[in-house]
């Protein structure tokens, strides 16, 4: 029989109108999946008749799940790399509870209402957690997405084409006034950015393309910089869009992000885990699961990131969890022949983005509030979800991750291999439903996850 209600408490619950953790007890209808009662004490199984579930997780944190609003789960089409269950399995192991999937990777691309509906078919019942779903620039596909992406450089998939500038000006005429948003791979070719032309030919030449510094110097901060002053521009021109810049990689484009939204423009952005984390001088010969685009910059470049978020210039954090084959990583290569310039680029995060996050978050005294800020109160806003998640608060969804914030464990996933990490999830709840529980078997077998359309 379905127990009428499940009933959490902690010593350590991160409340809505709390700077730090308090104890509680949230108590949660299992029918709804929504959050029903908020009690400021922790209380015991002997307050509650056996008709309930009922969890005292002792000190561990409670606090809400992670939102990531850049995964690309790449089906249909290509399943190799990775798909709905695979995925999804891999946030409710890491405490994500809603991914937003991206347009491109999977076969067809979500470009039309078509598409989108095949995809749709595609993730039924093989979902974890919920997940939600952005389109291509063409507006046709409105229906059922959260938001609009476009490429202002080439994209590496073939059936998800770059656009012009006279493109995504249309595509802001015809967003005006709407409820979504215009997503920006903000990266564009210009006499600035052609190494072939530039001072550094004859020295780029040089290095071997196992060589990390090979492929940074072909991908310069001024690719970002050209694409971001173009998109700083339109926010301008058409303030009723609301604008995006997706993985901000470049620092030396904050000043200029800082500046439009001091002037009111209507313009958020998102930076990854792997460029908080990680830096290039790190970065091995022959490491191409470093690989991703915008590439991850210089030890500097990481901390001005950092500087960024905190002052608010960066409104959140994702994954861009983007997996893909071996071959294509050129993982079946030795490695000291590993070619980053042909190697596919992206980085799989989806399960670790949180105790890696928190890890670096520890060395510069940041607390955990400032940490569901960027992982799943503004990125709901974000997505339109403010009103049902991202928070612990009475008729919310009941969307929570149980962690361990001080147990550590040693990273055995590329590219954070042999880390020391802070953070251990103990229990992912989607809804009201457990979908991981690391003491009892971890995943469960029954996939609870909703489609958001």
């Amino acid at each position: 029989m379905l127990s009428k209600l499940l009933i959490l408490s902690s010593s350590r619950i991160l409340f809505p109108d709390s700077i730090e953790t308090k104890p509680g007890t949230i108590e949660i209808d299992n029918i709804t999946g929504k959050i029903i009662r908020i009690h400021p004490f922790k209380a015991s199984i002997n307050d509650y008749n056996d008709q309930n579930q009922f969890f005292d997780v002792g000190n561990n944190v409670i606090m809400p799940g992670l939102i990531d609003a850049h995964v690309h789960l790449n089906e249909p089409g290509r399943t190799d790399w990775e798909g709905f269950e695979s995925g999804t399995k891999a946030a409710a192991a890491g405490g994500v509870t809603t991914v937003i999937d991206m347009p491109l990777n999977s076969i067809p691309p979500t470009t039309n209402v078509h598409n989108l509906q095949e995809k749709i078919r595609a993730a039924k019942g093989k979902c974890w957690v919920d997940v939600g779903f952005y389109g291509g620039i063409i507006p046709e596909n409105q229906e059922g997405v959260k938001g609009f992406k476009c490429f202002l450089i080439d994209s590496g998939v073939e059936e998800f084409p770059r656009v012009s500038e006279q493109d995504v000006r249309n595509a802001f005429e015809k967003l005006q006034g709407q409820n979504s948003f215009i997503m920006f791979h903000a990266e564009m070719e210009g006499n600035n950015t052609d190494i072939q032309q530039s001072e550094l030919k004859e020295y780029y030449e040089q290095i071997p393309p196992v060589n990390y510094e090979k492929f940074l110097l072909s991908r310069p901060q001024s690719l970002e910089l050209n694409a971001i002053s173009l998109v700083v521009d339109l926010a301008k021109q058409y303030k009723n869009v609301k604008t995006h810049i997706v993985h901000l990689s470049a620092s030396d484009a904050i000043p200029l992000i800082k500046q439009a939204k001091s002037d009111g423009n209507n313009l958020t952005v998102e930076t990854c885990f792997h460029y908080l984390c990680l830096f290039s001088e790190e970065i091995p010969n022959g490491g191409t699961e470093f690989k991703c685009c915008p590439p991850i910059r210089e030890k500097s470049n990481r901390e001005k990131l950092w500087q960024a978020l905190l002052d608010g210039t960066i409104d959140y954090v994702v994954s861009d969890h983007s997996p893909c084959i071996a071959e294509l990583k050129k993982f079946n290569d030795k490695k000291e022949e590993r070619d980053f310039i042909k190697a596919w680029g992206g980085i799989s995060t989806l399960q670790f983005g949180l105790p890696l996050l928190w890890t670096e978050a520890q060395n510069r005294g940041i607390g955990l509030k400032q940490l569901t800020t960027w992982l799943s109160k503004n990125t709901s806003k974000q997505v339109g979800l403010q009103d049902q998640k991202g928070e612990i608060k009475v008729g919310f969804d009941a969307d929570l991750v149980i962690w361990n914030p001080e147990e550590s464990f040693e990273n055995k996933v590329t590219p954070y291999l042999g880390r020391k990490i802070l953070g251990v999830v103990y229990k992912t709840i989607v809804r009201g439903k457990i979908v991981y529980d690391k003491n009892n078997g971890g995943l469960v077998n029954i996939p609870y996850g909703e489609l958001l359309i």
